[in-house]
């Protein structure tokens, strides 16, 4: 599965740029995660992809596939579930799903069985006959999730799925999405760093409209100055050193830098019996010094 953004320009009359010469490609099965603060252009970018909308300049591929001037042919390709889509409240799950895979063309026979089977996969088989408006809000998201899984679309966009939802509902969806990505590529977008840190094979970071980085946490990595992180017990003298310096409220010290520099200081540690840990940046840390430009407390 393949997708190929070619300076993507969003300009709405009166505001900011809401994409800003945005550009990628990825080609893989399994899961883009583009992260984000609100507005930054998580949602203009999956509806341009997805043929919803169409960009101010710039081009997009969907398997090679003109998004602009070929959307019926990408629409064949694709299912999408928006940020404001909800389950409707007097339908059952099960004719949410077959109701959807009927208007994808399937007959209702094939609707009914397909949805009952992806319903079982995703644990909501007691729950097939129910009223959605009587399903908690993880369920009804999985609802959800079941549509555009059941139509075997080989690209899925997926828009904040797992938002206002609580933190075992959201890991409940996150082993779905996971079990589900080996035969198709899912764009997922979020604002919970954790989630595409968890899910991401390929992360996109959005700030104002640009893409200020694109690919695996190992990529995003050695884009950033300082990848590793030592944390020291205890309040201790550091000397000189290549990095960025942190003193934590429980006394401890957190020092970001290469891996040269901390190979040294850790060296230096061990001869003075001091205890620390080592670790690489999380996309946390990653997205603070890209988009905040530094390392918050």
């Amino acid at each position: 599965m393949k997708i190929n953004a070619i300076k993507l320009t969003k300009n709405y009359e009166g505001r900011n740029l809401a994409l800003d010469n945005v550009s990628f490609e990825v080609s893989m099965n399994g899961i883009l995660a583009i992260i984000g603060k609100n507005g930054a252009g998580k949602t203009t970018l999956v509806r341009i992809l997805a043929t919803e909308l169409l960009p101010t300049s710039g081009a997009a591929y969907i398997n090679d596939i003109d998004v602009i001037h070929n959307a019926k042919d990408v629409r064949e390709l694709i299912a999408v579930v928006p940020q404001e889509a909800r389950a409707v409240p007097w339908l059952t799950p099960l004719q949410t799903v077959s109701s959807y895979l009927m208007w994808r063309g399937l007959s209702y026979r094939e609707s009914r069985e397909r949805g009952k089977e992806v319903l079982r996969t995703l644990g909501l088989e007691n729950v097939e006959n129910e009223k959605n408006r009587k399903l908690s809000g993880g369920m009804k998201r999985k609802v959800l999730v079941a549509t555009v899984i059941s139509s075997d679309a080989p690209i899925i966009f997926l828009d904040e799925p797992t938002t206002g939802l609580d933190y075992i509902s959201r890991k409940e969806l996150w082993e779905i999405l996971n079990s589900m990505k080996y035969n198709r590529l899912i764009i997922l977008t979020t604002h919970y760093l954790e989630e595409a840190e968890v899910l991401g094979d390929k992360i996109g970071i959005l700030d104002k409209g640009k893409l200020l980085a694109f690919g695996s946490m190992d990529e995003l990595r050695r884009i950033v100055k300082y990848p590793f992180i030592i944390k020291i017990s205890g309040d201790v003298k550091i000397n000189s050193i290549d990095g960025y310096i942190k003193r934590l409220s429980n006394g401890d010290v957190q020092i970001f830098s290469t891996e040269r520099e901390i190979f040294k200081l850790a060296q230096e540690l061990l001869e003075g019996k001091i205890k620390f840990t080592v670790q690489e940046v999380s996309l946390n840390n990653i997205f603070e010094f890209l988009v905040e430009g530094g390392v918050e407390d």
